[in-house]
């Protein structure tokens, strides 16, 4: 584990996936929504669909993307956000949108709800995977030619949406895991918890639907943000570890099109 003790300055150097590094998280949240929006004008100037797997974590660069679309006037009747995942209750289902984690209910207040209504994209344009029919899906990507970018964040153990670590599985088999309904880990509701419920593990969802590695490496670009101090080490070891199963975030790369932008935080060396 060698690479935990590259340093800052270093970081990015024979790299096996490319670092973009930048100054404070402002700058990373900028970035995304530049690229989401450079790419939507591109396609709606060539008469193009736009399809993107989207997170809610990180989440700073919607106010951004916001902002940008109402002030420049960008359409996005042809645009398709496939949100990654979300948190199920003890029943299965979705949480309701007014529950404090709901993704659901997050992307309809901070980003449809502030998009100015002849704008914003049509609602069954707005997809969440479906713990009911998670092969959905797969269907729909291919319906609609595929996916332009996938955009997240990188997980305490390497995770990409909510595709926990695997001990039993081969990076290949990882690799077509599909959209489904899964387990969440205790490592994951732990840091999530501290994020977002000022600790209260007992109080965290322990099961979710997510869309698959599938899904996510089909893409025919990945961008995904890393900003916290815990992601010190996770940047390095996507980067630079061995690619497993173990560390999901490392089989981005083996894809043609990928690039990790960090903060100046989160590029620091960890120890």
């Amino acid at each position: 584990m060698k690479y935990y003790q590259i340093s800052a300055s270093d970081l990015g150097k024979d790299s096996k996936i490319p670092i973009l590094k930048l100054g404070d998280s402002a700058e990373v949240f900028y970035e995304i929504a530049a690229i989401m929006i450079e790419h939507i004008k591109k396609n709606n100037a060539q008469g193009k669909r736009t399809v993107y797997i989207c997170p809610v974590g990180p989440a700073g660069q919607y106010p951004i993307f916001v902002r940008l679309v109402n002030k420049e006037r960008i359409s996005l009747k042809n645009v398709w956000f496939i949100n990654m995942d979300e948190y199920l209750d003890e029943t299965g289902n979705w949480l309701p949108e007014e529950h404090k984690l709901s993704f659901r209910g997050f992307m309809n207040r901070e980003v449809y709800g502030k998009i100015d209504a002849d704008l914003v994209m049509p609602e069954e344009q707005r997809i969440f995977p479906d713990p009911k029919n998670p092969n959905r899906i797969g269907e729909l990507l291919e319906e609609l030619g595929g996916v332009d970018i996938a955009f997240g964040g990188i997980g305490i153990n390497g995770h990409l949406a909510f595709n926990e670590s695997s001990e039993v599985l081969t990076a290949e088999e990882f690799a077509q895991l599909p959209t489904r309904v899964l387990e969440i880990s205790r490592e994951t509701r732990t840091i999530n918890s501290v994020g977002d419920l000022g600790g209260a593990i007992d109080a965290m969802p322990e099961n979710c639907v997510t869309i698959g590695m599938k899904e996510i490496l089909s893409a025919r670009r990945l961008v995904f943000g890393v900003f916290r101090d815990w992601h010190r080490a996770v940047v390095r070891q996507a980067a630079y570890g061995e690619v497993s199963a173990h560390f999901p975030a490392s089989l981005m790369q083996r894809h043609p099109n990928a690039l990790i932008i960090t903060n100046g935080n989160a590029a620091k060396q960890p120890f």
